[in-house]
């Protein structure tokens, strides 16, 4: 009998994570994948991420809708509870052998609890890892409710064992995304194949995609009341330099209300001729977008992780990915106009950086689904003196 593996999808970012993991699993013969997508995969305004996934061609086995208005904390926290009584049901419906739950997000809370108060075992993909904001606390307690680790580097795995969990439960697979990252040059190479104006429409001015940079800028949860201040001072930094911008829309964290009031005011208000806005992109296409660009500045762990990985120059501004890992092709700054144009045009002037592979080697989906299907999976009991 196939062993039943039940994975939840909740956010865009969350789907390029653990999209080669998808495939593998749907193609091993010992394993069968029931998909779960949730929250703002589901929702029209991030991007609708389910779209890509059903044109992926997934099956889509729940749809959880979770996610309550207004992008603060109150209803972060709100959302996390519907969040575990909605996800409760799905797998009572699906009963699944296991559980797979992707980060550090507060819906992966919310599925790591469901899971866990139900019995069923819960595989976390990509603990260990330390970064800035609430993220951490959230990533680490979804460890210590977890029975299976698949970690991406060598560093996460042993900080997952210092914080107690059995080392025959931990094992390094590297990060899926880097998979897609890896497709892409193979396939695709660094030259940008499609027109983003005519694939995805956006909104602002139209130019022609030959010397571009690209903006995936988020809020942080720790630091919701600056978060409009933030977003602005990011796009006068573009305006300064003068270069055309690909900027994408934030997630749906607290704090996102603030800085798309910064998009639309500054449109409104300022300058912003020389910049496009888009919700999303299809994964494989976002990184293509991102080979083609001068540098990516934001936020964003795709910086970290994917970028590393193409050696795309990489300004990550403030304090979001604070402690995180990362390869030599990122310069951190701070959140000062000044700053983030200096930071920018060092990295512009230097061009790519080599390929890096500290978030794994491109063939992290495969070793995840041989781990779910090899690996015993069941729940944990743990003995504390």
């Amino acid at each position: 009998m196939k062993r039943k593996i039940c994975v939840v999808v909740t956010a865009r970012p969350s789907y390029s994570r653990i999209r080669t993991a998808l495939r593998a699993i749907q193609k091993h013969p010992d394993l069968e994948l029931q998909l779960v997508v949730a929250a703002s995969a589901l929702l029209e305004r991030y991007g609708t991420a389910i779209d890509t996934i059903e044109a992926d061609g997934f099956d889509i086995a729940a749809k959880v809708y979770m996610v309550l208005e207004g992008e603060n904390l109150q209803s972060m926290a709100k959302t996390t509870g519907l969040g575990i009584m909605e996800l409760a049901t799905a797998f009572g419906n699906l009963e699944p052998d296991a559980v797979v739950t992707i980060a550090d997000r507060y819906e992966t809370l919310a599925t790591t609890v469901a899971a866990s108060y139900m019995n069923i075992p819960v595989v976390h993909v990509q603990g260990g890892e330390v970064t800035g904001s609430i993220d951490e606390k959230v990533r680490h307690a979804v460890t210590k409710l977890s029975d299976l680790h698949l970690v991406s580097t060598a560093g996460a795995a042993e900080r997952v064992t210092r914080m107690g969990e059995r080392p025959e439960s931990v094992h390094v697979t590297g990060c899926p995304s880097v998979d897609i990252a890896r497709e892409v040059v193979d396939r695709r190479g660094r030259a940008l194949d499609f027109d983003p104006v005519e694939r995805y429409g956006g909104v602002g001015d139209e130019f022609t995609p030959e010397d571009y940079i690209v903006v995936l800028q988020h809020p942080v949860t720790t630091e919701v009341e600056q978060s409009r201040q933030q977003a602005l001072i990011s796009l006068r930094a573009v305006r300064e330099l003068n270069v055309p911008t690909y900027w994408f829309w934030p997630n749906v964290d607290a704090g996102s209300d603030g800085t798309s009031k910064a998009i639309r005011s500054f449109r409104e208000l300022e300058d912003a001729s020389g910049m496009r806005f888009f919700k999303s992109m299809a994964p494989s296409d976002f990184l293509v977008l991102l080979l083609g660009s001068r540098c990516l500045l934001g936020n964003s762990s795709v910086g970290i992780r994917e970028c590393s990985y193409l050696g795309i120059p990489v300004v990550n501004v403030g304090s979001r990915q604070a402690g995180r890992e990362r390869g030599g092709n990122v310069v951190d700054c701070a959140y000062s106009q000044e700053d983030v144009v200096a930071a920018a045009r060092r990295q512009m002037e230097n061009g790519p950086f080599p390929c890096d592979e500290l978030y794994g080697d491109g063939q992290a989906g495969h070793r995840i689904a041989a781990k779910l299907a090899a690996e015993e999976l069941t729940i944990e009991k743990r003995i504390t003196y």
